[in-house]
């Protein structure tokens, strides 16, 4: 039976589009939870998954994922690749999104389409788009248009075989198509048989493979071996240190960095010489930039020595790909993808060293991480001590020899210098076979077309013309080729090269290496001296002439040719852009072969032939191939080698120096499917779980193969399933398979959930959030287009745009859209934890009976009785993984770092170590750390942060600590500090469990713990007590109450107002109770039995008592609520949330400008009441969140369990400790001006009248009354008048340019009041009285805080307290001296708008008090 699950949100969701949450507002913003995967709810978040079907995704660069579209019942997507913004995806399908294709389609502009009408007729199993050509190649089990391989040309939309036609033979499948590293071939994998014969197709045009690919060299300078220069003078000479050592870059070991790279000194131009004071051939140099700290070389020049010529060289461009030349200087490359570039002389020189002039460079200096002199192709010396290792060589040119031979010197062409030769004396007579002989072995790094001669010394320098004769010489080429012999003659007077065989010649190879012998000649030429003769070995000369291997490649002097057919198994190399007449069903011709064909032919000789690669279910197969930098080629599939090299290895192994290898302990004991390769290391995804020979049983489904190293690492524990596909993605590698969790261990199961996707994070070696959320099982992942970098396939049963391990980040997006961040870690289930469900009871009290005094909104209860309550509502269920709660904490030790601290039932790996329920995170560097010490066991449910302390809530306990529930942490010192705190403690048979910790806004050294409790220490204070910070000592609020707290909320610093099952001291019901923070009383909001049971969860709407939401469960419950009190009554506004729902917080969120909802008698326009938990809702379905604008609901927030049921919200919380809903609007600078040029002139005119009235009621009162200044108090105001005209006008012209009143402080500040809210008059009645209630006149604003300065584009400006301010009145900002401020608006001269950095709560301030 078909399942089909489905995400129902699916209603009404025009709030979640046209009003955006401003999250920016309230700081950083956390959101927690019990969930997997998370959305926001949008029109289109109505997504169905067929699981019997194939879906794919597309994977953007957050790692969020969003659905594409699915095939038809039964398809498989298996490859995909992009050209431009196209997609294009292969498998086995009829259809794909509603769209007839046949099993191959293209994806473009929000449709599919099917590619032509005569594609692959059979599953496609492999695809690679290549972009320059705008082909893709399509490789898998089909006869039609070609076998097995198929190419889709873009521009002319049609379908060919490939240009070798086809492949056949074993399974005739093909299973991968990648290119090598410099993406110039292809190399198609799988299980067929390839054939070569004759032919007259030049194909081998490729980089030679044995040295690391760049761009800036052609096949033909990468196949010239480097001239060892071990024994050069070099200068200048080591000056030290990490850069100092210039001789480190003639063939570094490393990359780019410390060891492996030369610097000059700073700002100077450097001058590098090397000489080898010996004969020596060289046809170039090859030079590697460095990129350190931006230093790199931009030009240069090369001088021969000794004749001191400063050369033209030849190069290849590798921005326009045209040869080039240039003399002094000669551009070097700044790109780091060319690790090097070589320059070539214009013919070959006899040279004794070289001068190279580093003339131009960016940054401080200039620098090379690669310097090489290139030889002609390669050499051989018979003296050993001249044949050094090569850059990039497996091993050094070598020599055998019989007979006696002695060392001697000689003259060289070049003045000066001499050549060590060996010589060897035979009689007259010897016959070759009894005679002396010499072979050279040159190590030769590439196949190509080579010139090779034997140098001879002259003998008119030796002084041994008489003693000279002529010698034979044997030439073995290989390839199957004849050795070329040659008689030559020695007794040339000068020094001479002979030719001694041109052809193709094979590369070095542990099974064969090239050799040249000379003996004696059967026919000895000379009469001899003495009755001796004396025959030379000097050097062998190999000239490459061509890197390509053309037709009729064969040597000069047999004419015989490679006729011998040779086969293949699994694997072939196909040269981008070659063209072919024959077939590869057939014969492919000789010269097709490539040097990495020969992987083909050892694979198969290797298996056993080809009765041994038969069609079948265990039959041989190549699977997957990738071309590491360093040339090696890595091959994965289903095999076991019994001969050759590489005998033994087992389903992979590697090509390099010519040959198969095997890996480390034989390979790996189960298929490998795919192979990617990311830095030093490759990764192998398939079915295994350790090497052949058993050696790390955490090689689980994906192991990675040091390259450099040559050893396995496991990936933690690996995965527990099947591994089908490999990705890598910026320092990532992305797994996709069937499997369910990625493990951290190799001898258990416990790990991450993660159905079938996940991501390995090579930089830190940890498996880290994928970004997005999905469970199935998958078949492909592979890179897509610009927009969506990643395509994922395969059969899903759920999915969501973001996962996460119950936390991410919110923040205002583009567009005002909100902007979700997940987790950047991957959490696992807690090893050792405590129920998340609590059992139910009852409470019972002692009654009494007591006199209550009727309040206008609460009732004052004085004395404790007792009653029996509801239970509280059990917590929503919250399977590990699940974030409850969370805190933001300033790390002051690390550059005002603003961290997240998290806690719930979860575990992690940080450092190496264990850890588990809280965590605290770096949500910039996307790391996690524990605290230090024992870790939590139990769920954490509620976290505060102040100061440094952490105080930590929930259903725990911790090692070392006495009791349970309750611990304080400090982080400064990163240490438990709970000695000297008394424990909270349970009623019998009961556990503490605590729910709430918050900071009592009206005593910044207490907090409030609220929870199941029966007392704390000795203190009896049931469900809620305070705590002083300081003194660590418990206190009761006020009488107490009775029963269990859910939630806490403040009004303002009036009030708490507390939510749960709860009964006043009387045992009057009160399940939302009020408790005054300035008279300590509890009081019941509303009548007890309002409400239809006990409350989960309260909010106060900004403070106002007139203004609190409430959301419960009913007392059978049977039902959920959610109640509104307007200050007068309660009543029901959530009467379509259905059964099932469990609200776990309330909480108001402001609105971003411009996005108001229309306001109502319960909810202001400029915000909304989000409602957090596992809701269901008539109207939408599910949802984790949804907002309620005072009339209906909207979803906002869907999210889903790993097991694809829907998930929890726990937890919305937030950096700033208060904000401001009000959405403040500025009018232009220009206005403000006019505006008050116009109060200015009115208020000239009417002082001026007011002077005049005030003049003549002066004179009489002078007439009537005597002053008497010794009477007035110092600090009356009427000291301080104008006393003329001329100072009212002055007083009024300030008004007009800094704003201050006219009338002197006491308008000051009713104008700042008034700006606040017509409350705040009330709250200073007394003009007089500052925010100190010290009676004061204020100073006038100091000349450093002088008030409107901020311009029309600034909305804010920083600023510091100058004194200490209370901030007791409404709207008042509490202040304390040297506190950093914002200054949101200056214009008023005395109050000042400003937000409190540290907490974001805003409000006015003297602006006096600020500088």
């Amino acid at each position: 039976m078909t399942t089909s699950l489905v995400l129902a949100v699916c209603a009404h969701v025009v709030l979640a589009s046209s009003s955006l949450v401003d999250f920016d507002r309230m700081g950083k913003v956390g959101l927690a939870g019990a969930f997997a995967g998370l959305d926001i709810a949008t029109n289109s978040s109505s997504i169905t998954f067929d699981p019997s079907t194939a879906s794919l995704l597309a994977r953007s660069s957050d790692g969020s994922l969003s659905k594409l579209a699915s095939t038809n019942a039964g398809g498989s997507i298996l490859a995909g690749c992009a050209i431009g913004d196209a997609v294009y995806v292969a498998g086995n399908f009829s259809s794909i999104g509603g769209t007839s294709a046949s099993n191959v389609a293209s994806y473009s502009s929000g449709s599919f389409s099917a590619l032509g009408s005569n594609g692959p007729n059979g599953p496609v199993r492999a695809l690679y788009c290549d972009s320059s050509r705008k082909q893709v190649w399509a490789g898998g089990q089909f006869s039609s248009p070609g076998a097995s391989v198929a190419v889709w040309d873009t521009a002319s939309s049609s379908w060919s075989a490939a240009p070798f036609g086809g492949l056949t033979g074993a399974a005739a499948e093909v299973l991968s198509i990648t290119s090598n590293s410099s993406q110039s071939s292809l190399f198609l994998s799988g299980s067929f048989i390839t054939s070569f014969g004759n032919g007259s197709v030049p194909l081998n045009s490729t980089n030679n493979p044995n040295v690391p690919f760049s761009s800036g060299a052609t096949p033909f300078s990468s196949s010239l071996v480097p001239v060892p220069l071990q024994d050069a003078q070099i200068s200048p000479s080591s000056t030290g240190g990490q850069f100092g050592n210039v001789e480190s870059i003639l063939c570094p070991s490393g990359a780019d960095g410390p060891g492996n790279t030369w610097l000059a000194p700073d700002g100077n131009k450097a001058v590098i010489t090397v000489r080898k004071f010996a004969f020596l051939t060289a046809r170039g140099i090859r030079l590697g930039n460095t990129f350190l700290n931006g230093r790199s070389t931009t030009g240069f020049s090369v001088a021969t020595i000794p004749d001191n010529a400063v050369r033209q060289l030849h190069y290849l461009d590798p921005a326009d790909n045209q040869n080039k030349t240039c003399t002094d200087p000669c551009p070097l490359l700044t790109d780091s993808t060319v690790p090097y570039q070589d320059f070539l002389f214009d013919s070959d020189l006899d040279i004794t060293g070289f001068q190279l002039t580093l003339s131009e460079w960016q940054g401080s200096g200039p620098g090379l991480h690669i310097l090489q002199l290139l030889s002609d192709g390669a050499f051989a010396s018979s003296i050993d001590s001249l044949n050094g290792q090569s850059c990039f060589a497996p091993s050094a040119s070598s020599t055998q020899r019989t007979g006696d031979w002695e060392e001697k010197d000689a003259d060289t062409s070049i003045a000066g210098t001499t050549q060590k030769v060996l010589v060897s004396t035979v009689n007259v007579g010897t016959s070759a076979a009894s005679g002396p002989s010499f072979t050279w072995m040159p190590y030769v790094s590439a196949s190509g077309q080579y010139d090779v001669n034997l140098l001879v010394p002259g003998c008119t320098n030796f002084q041994d013309c008489a003693l000279r004769t002529s010698v034979k010489v044997t030439v073995f080429p290989g390839g199957g080729q004849q050795p070329w012999v040659t008689t030559i003659s020695q007794q040339n007077t000068a020094d001479n090269a002979t030719l001694i065989y041109r052809g193709p010649i094979v590369p070095t190879s542990p099974a064969f290496q090239t050799t040249v012998t000379l003996t004696l000649a059967d026919d000895p030429v000379g009469n001899g001296q003495n009755g001796k003769y004396e025959i030379v070995a000097d050097r062998v000369q190999l000239i490459l002439t061509s890197a390509n291997v053309t037709a009729n490649a064969n040597s000069s002097s047999t004419g015989n040719s490679t006729a011998n057919a040779e086969r293949g198994f699994g694997f072939l190399e196909w040269p981008l852009g070659a063209s072919s007449t024959t077939s590869a069903t057939g014969v492919l011709p000789t010269s097709a072969v490539t040097p990495l064909d020969t992987i083909g032919f050892d694979l198969l000789s290797a298996l056993g032939g080809t009765s041994s690669v038969a069609s079948g279910s265990s039959s041989p197969l190549i699977a997957a191939v990738a071309h590491h930098t360093s040339g090696a080629v890595f091959l994965g599939g289903q095999f076991s080698l019994s001969s050759g090299s590489a005998s033994g290895a087992s389903n992979i192994a590697v090509f390099k120096n010519g040959a198969l290898a095997a890996l480390p302990n034989g390979g790996l004991n189960g298929p490998v499917t795919s192979l990617v390769i990311l830095g030093d290391n490759v990764y192998a995804g398939g079915s295994f779980s350790d090497t052949v020979q058993t050696s790390n049983s955490a090689l689980k489904g994906i192991a990675a193969y040091s390259v450099s190293g040559n050893s396995w690492s496991a990936l933690e524990g690996g995965v527990d399933g099947a591994v089908t596909s490999l990705d890598t993605t910026n320092s990532q590698v992305l797994v996709a398979g069937n499997f369910t969790r990625v493990l951290t261990s190799s001898g258990d199961n416990d790990g991450q959930n993660a159905a079938g996707f996940a991501a390995w994070d090579a930089s830190s070696s940890s498996w880290v959030n994928n970004g997005g959320f999905i469970v199935g099982s998958m078949t492909f992942v592979g890179n897509g287009t610009s927009s969506a970098p990643q395509l994922v396939a395969g059969n899903v049963a759920s999915s969501l745009r973001f996962g996460a391990s119950g936390f991410v980040m919110l923040q205002n997006g583009p567009g005002g859209e909100p902007q979700v961040t997940p987790l950047g870690v991957q959490f696992d289930a807690t090893t050792t934890s405590k129920s998340a469900t609590k059992t139910r009871r009852s409470h019972h009290r002692r009654v009494g009976a007591g006199w209550i005094p009727t309040l206008n909104v609460f009732s004052v209860f004085k004395r404790q009785t007792t009653t029996t309550l509801a239970p509280l509502p059990s917590a929503a269920p919250a399977p590990a993984p699940a974030v409850l709660a969370g805190a933001f904490w300033t790390n002051n030790s690390d550059s005002n770092n603003e961290l997240v601290i998290i806690g719930g039932n979860f575990s992690y790996t940080a450092g190496g170590s264990l850890a588990q329920n809280v965590a605290i995170y770096d949500d910039q560097s996307k790391t996690v750390t524990s605290l230090r010490g024992n870790q939590p066991n139990g769920t954490v449910r509620s976290l505060l942060v102040k100061g440094n302390s952490l105080f930590v809530g929930g259903e725990f306990t911790v090692s070392g600590i006495e009791g349970s529930g309750f611990a304080v942490y400090d982080l400064a010192n990163q240490r438990w500090d709970s000695a000297g705190l008394q424990p909270l403690q349970a009623s019998s048979g009961s556990s503490v469990t605590v729910r709430s910790i918050t900071a009592n806004p009206a005593n910044d050294n207490v907090v409030i713990i609220a929870g199941s409790f029966a007392q704390a220490g000795s203190t009896p204070c049931r469900a809620i007590c305070s705590l002083n910070t300081q003194t660590k000592q418990w206190g009761a609020l006020g009488n107490g109450i009775q029963g269990d707290v859910a939630a806490v909320a403040y009004a303002g610093n009036n009030a708490l107002i507390a939510a749960g099952s709860i009964a006043l001291a009387d045992s009057t019901h009160a399940n939302v109770a009020a408790y005054s923070l300035s008279n300590s009383t509890w009081s019941s909001v509303g009548n007890g039995g309002d409400l239809p049971g006990p409350a989960t969860a309260v909010e106060v709407n900004d403070g106002n008592m007139n203004s609190i939401f409430a959301a419960g469960r009913s007392t059978d419950d049977s039902s959920p609520f959610l109640y509104f009190w307007n200050g007068q009554s309660w009543s029901s506004i959530g009467s379509t949330l259905q059964g099932s729902t469990n609200v776990a917080q309330l909480t108001m969120v402001p609105l971003q400008a411009d996005h108001n909802h229309d306001g109502n008698d319960i909810i202001q326009a400029d915000r909304v009441l989000l409602v957090s938990g596992s809701l269901t809702d008539s109207s939408f379905g599910n949802a984790s969140s949804a907002l309620f604008d005072g009339q209906g609901f909207t979803p906002y927030i869907v999210s889903t369990s790993d097991s694809g049921t829907p998930g929890t919200v726990a937890s919305l919380f937030h950096s700033f400790a208060t904000f401001s809903f009000n959405q403040r609007h500025f009018l232009a600078t220009g206005v403000v001006i006019l505006i008050s040029i116009a109060i200015a002139a009115g208020i000239v005119f009417l002082l001026a009248l007011i002077e005049i009235l005030w003049t003549l009621f002066a004179r009489r009162d002078d007439k009537v009354n005597n002053y008497d200044a010794v009477d007035m108090d110092a600090d009356d105001d009427s000291t301080h008048r104008p006393s003329s005209l001329l100072e009212h006008i002055n007083a009024a012209t300030r008004s007009t340019i800094l704003g201050s009143s006219p009338f002197g402080p006491h308008a000051e500040k009713e104008a700042g009041l008034a700006a606040v809210g017509t409350g705040a008059a009330a709250a200073h009645d007394d003009p007089f009285s500052g925010p100190d209630a010290s009676n004061y006149l204020r100073a006038e604003t100091p000349s450093d805080a002088l008030g409107g300065v901020l311009d029309g584009d600034e909305h804010s400006r920083p600023a510091y307290a100058r004194y200490s301010f209370h901030g007791e009145g409404e709207g008042e900002l509490p202040v304390r001296a040297g506190q950093e401020l914002e200054i949101l608006d200056d214009r008023d001269p005395a109050w000042w708008y400003a937000r409190d950095m540290r907490t974001g709560q805003e409000g006015v301030v003297p602006a006096s008090y600020v500088y």
